[in-house]
């Protein structure tokens, strides 16, 4: 695991994407317990701030992200989605799975060690994250 990774760096969340991604988490809670725990604890953790004065390599939701999953070592280059939108075959995410809760809110360069779905940690390295074309707030 690369020295660089750390749990916990600070990530930082659009007012707007924190407002969604609550609601989202806690609906999701009685059937995703897991996945909404990881989401809430990182939105517990983010600094937020408006909308418009968050970074643009900052990954927010329908942020294109290239990031390395040192699980397989692989480049991946994804799109961070709500879940009614998640299509892995076209590389949409949705930000519920461990991969899109790990990535939200990191900017360009940042790395987090990171559980899957059996709870073992990896490290997830956002290479580049290019904003929504469109940012709707």
């Amino acid at each position: 695991m690369p020295a660089a990774a750390t749990s916990t760096p600070d990530i930082i969340l659009g007012e707007t994407d924190a407002e969604r991604l609550s609601a989202l988490a806690l609906q999701m809670e009685p059937q995703a317990p897991f996945a909404a725990n990881l989401l809430l604890g990182e939105i517990d953790r983010a600094e937020i701030q408006p909308d418009v004065a968050v970074p643009a390599d900052v990954v927010r939701m329908h942020s294109t992200v290239v990031f390395i999953d040192a699980a397989h070592g692989k480049r991946r280059t994804v799109l961070l989605v709500f879940p009614d939108e998640a299509d892995i075959a076209a590389g949409k995410i949705s930000v519920v799975t461990p991969v899109g809760a790990g990535l939200i809110g990191l900017a360009t360069g940042q790395e987090i060690l990171w559980p899957n779905r059996n709870g073992a940690e990896r490290a997830l390295k956002v290479l580049r994250a290019t904003p929504p074309a469109r940012l709707a707030f």
